[in-house]
């Protein structure tokens, strides 16, 4: 240990003469030899000299006074909010607050202990991310051969056809695995710098524990309060690899990964799909108009004049358009009731047997007396898209400036939910402006912006998205299928609850800038013409 020591001492050299290096001048923080000692000595110095070993130059636990740094604090001045010496209480802070040097170091040091434990709880969290980062660089290879021989052994089935496919998923996932392995490289060395600067944190704090020096806890205090503990931590997980059937007589294959790192929806040879069949039903191969609905809404400047329609328990529907009203609609195309409302019928839905809409700012219900009631309000942000969940909550799309959210509310009013951003903190939306809840509780929104639908599970967690789509609402039937109209295409699409494109709905005679749709029941939807202010009843099932 001593030859050691001695190595390390040898290796630094004497501050004046470059001779190796014995002592050390605190005051001055001069490294000196031995002869040099006496030369340093005749040195005047305001702050005087401490020569002491040089080994055991770091050990000072003394606090020495500002104003005569020959002497050491013993007292400590509440008003100036500094260490001081038995000079200063008689002279210049003679008639300020003081208290004892020993409890202001006993104050600092609790500051110092309560974030140090502060600190360390974190670390444990740390340790099992670095942990759980490790163990998926370890697995990563035998998990990416794997999915390697999944896309293998479909791809022996199409022969020729699907070879240059199959080489084109083995270099996507390639990609991939490039990609997922750099990530979590950085995050397993950030992990590993988190950790180190804990234990710093940590092996300052056992120093100054035995220490007196009340400048240096001061100075260490707000380093280690602005050391930030772990908030949130992305977790990653590998590609999913689905299958689905070949057509024989088209040879149209869909496969791809799914989640991308829980990012991105990867997909291959998406082409337009044939008829499938659904549970018990099948779809018309031309969906038919079984009757029509002028709405009479007047048209605006841009000549739109049907927005919105949801539909009741009774099978009626409410329509909104241009004008301020609502009109309850039967089946048959008879007008059954009207009713005056505060803004344009834009965005609907029916809650508790009660037609719900958007305001300026608030969320509003028509009651049974046909009053407008405020249910709540939406602060700053403006709403847009409504629709009632299973949990029997309301999901709402609000907008500020260039932000867009999902919140969930309870009926009075309550924040349950926010849904914002992905995995990677990204923004969800650009513009969500239509909104519905799937029979498994995912979320999809319409996103005018990015002229796409976006959903997520229950949880808010990105599950996919559907691009290609322009200012559309959304519903969804009783199976779970997606149905979006497509405002600029004059079609349907609809998709089945993965998000995979099962076909266009076009009804015989066609469809003329659709945008309001809901499911009736029995096959049949209900489609609105923006331009044309016509409501459509549209049978797309077979009996």
């Amino acid at each position: 240990m001593m030859e050691s020591k001695n190595e390390a001492q040898h290796s630094v050299e004497c501050d004046l003469c470059q001779q190796p290096v014995s002592f050390f001048c605190r005051r001055c923080g001069v490294n000196l030899c031995d002869p040099c000692v006496t030369i340093h000595l005749r040195v005047k110095s305001k702050n005087g000299h401490d020569i002491v070993d040089y080994t055991s130059k770091d050990d000072d636990d003394t606090c020495h006074c500002d104003s005569h740094p020959q002497n050491d604090c013993s007292a400590y001045c509440k008003t100036c909010d500094a260490p001081i010496c038995i000079l200063c209480v008689s002279i210049k802070h003679k008639s300020h607050e003081m208290s004892e040097l020993s409890d202001k170091i006993e104050e600092l040091l609790k500051v110092i202990a309560k974030e140090n434990d502060r600190l360390q709880s974190s670390k444990n969290e740390l340790e099992k991310n670095l942990e759980h980062t490790t163990n998926m660089l370890s697995s990563i290879s035998s998990f990416y051969k794997q999915r390697k021989d999944e896309v293998t052994a479909h791809g022996e089935k199409w022969h020729k056809l699907i070879e240059e496919t199959v080489k084109i998923l083995h270099q996507e996932l390639d990609d991939m695995q490039k990609e997922h392995e750099a990530v979590l490289q950085k995050q397993k060395k950030e992990f590993e710098e988190m950790i180190r600067r804990v234990d710093d944190m940590n092996g300052k704090t056992v120093k100054l524990q035995k220490s007196k020096n009340v400048k240096e806890m001061q100075t260490f205090v707000p380093v280690i309060q602005n050391r930030k503990n772990l908030n949130k931590v992305s977790q990653y997980s590998f590609p999913t690899f689905y299958e689905c059937k070949i057509d024989p007589n088209y040879l149209q294959t869909y496969f791809g990964y799914v989640e991308k790192m829980q990012v991105k929806k990867t997909s291959l040879l998406e082409n337009e799909f044939k008829e499938r069949e659904l549970p018990g039903r099948t779809i018309l191969e031309v969906p038919t108009v079984t009757s029509v609905i002028d709405t009479g809404f007047p048209a605006s400047e841009t000549n739109n004049r049907l927005y919105d329609m949801a539909v009741t328990d009774d099978n009626k529907v409410w329509m909104g358009g241009q004008s301020r009203e609502l009109k309850l609609f039967d089946l048959q195309g008879h007008l059954q009731h009207t009713v005056s409302i505060t803004t344009r019928g834009i965005h609907l839905c029916m809650y508790n047997k009660q037609v719900v809409y958007s305001g300026t700012k608030d969320v509003k219900m028509i009651s049974d007396t046909d009053n407008v009631v405020t249910m709540f309000t939406t602060g700053d942000w403006t709403p847009y898209g409504v629709t009632s969940a299973a949990s029997g909550d309301l999901l709402v799309c609000l907008r500020k400036d260039d932000q867009s959210k999902v919140v969930r509310y309870s009926s009075t009013g309550t924040v349950l939910q926010e849904i914002q951003y992905d995995s990677q903190c990204q923004p969800l939306y650009k513009n969500a402006i239509y909104i519905t809840e799937n029979v498994n509780g995912d979320i999809i929104v319409t996103d005018r912006e990015k002229k796409a639908v976006i959903v997520v599970d229950r949880l808010g967690i990105f599950r996919y998205s559907y691009s290609g789509v322009t200012f559309s609402t959304v519903t969804t039937d009783s199976i779970g299928h997606v149905i979006v109209t497509d405002y600029h295409g004059d079609k349907i699409h609809m998709l089945d609850r993965d998000g995979r494109f099962l076909r266009y709905i076009i009804p015989e005679g066609g469809i003329n800038v659709p945008r309001g749709v809901c499911i009736l029941g029995d096959g049949e939807m209900m489609v609105g013409e923006t331009k044309t202010g016509i409501a459509k009843r549209i049978k797309y099932l077979k009996e």
